[in-house]
């Protein structure tokens, strides 16, 4: 494949899960479909992994490969942490983060225990999970466009100077 239809691919593909990933951010502010206060949503959430880093910083990598590597290095570890830590959901009037002393992504069961948001458990792996996977999408990507241009434009046969 020439290295301008690889560049073209890989960017016309980073567009796309830059936009699923903007969506995806969006989606987990609204746990339940509702508004809550930035008091009541978890950090992870309001770092904003996949409107910044898989985002917005994927829109500057016509500028600088780095730029977009951070930005989806950033989502997939912010996503991770958020999975990691589990959200933060009121029960029996109190707002806290309940699940970070437990293994609740093996015990689906006990997703239910949180009384506001409901469903908050769920909402938040499917959408950091979605977000950890298209931001490894997205690294490998980057890694691979620029391997790939790297290795085409060096395999291409250069002038004699004399």
């Amino acid at each position: 494949m020439h290295p301008r239809k690889c560049a073209h691919w890989v960017g016309l593909s980073l567009i796309s899960l830059s936009l699923v990933c903007i969506v995806a951010n969006a989606l987990l502010l609204v746990p339940d479909g509702k508004t809550w206060s930035s008091d009541q949503l978890s950090l992870q959430v309001l770092l904003m992994p996949g409107f910044i880093g898989g985002g917005l910083m994927e829109w500057c990598l016509p500028v600088c490969f780095i730029e977009g590597l951070l930005g989806a290095i950033y989502c997939l570890t912010m996503s991770a942490e958020g999975l990691r830590i589990g959200p933060k959901c009121s029960i029996n009037g109190k707002w806290d983060y309940h699940f970070q002393r437990d293994e609740y992504l093996s015990h689906p069961d006990d997703w239910n225990i949180c009384e506001e948001p409901s469903n908050v458990v769920s909402w938040n792996v499917t959408f950091f999970s979605l977000l950890v996977v298209v931001s490894s999408l997205e690294i490998l990507l980057i890694f691979s466009g620029c391997c790939f241009t790297c290795i085409a434009v060096s395999d291409e046969p250069r002038s004699n100077p004399f």
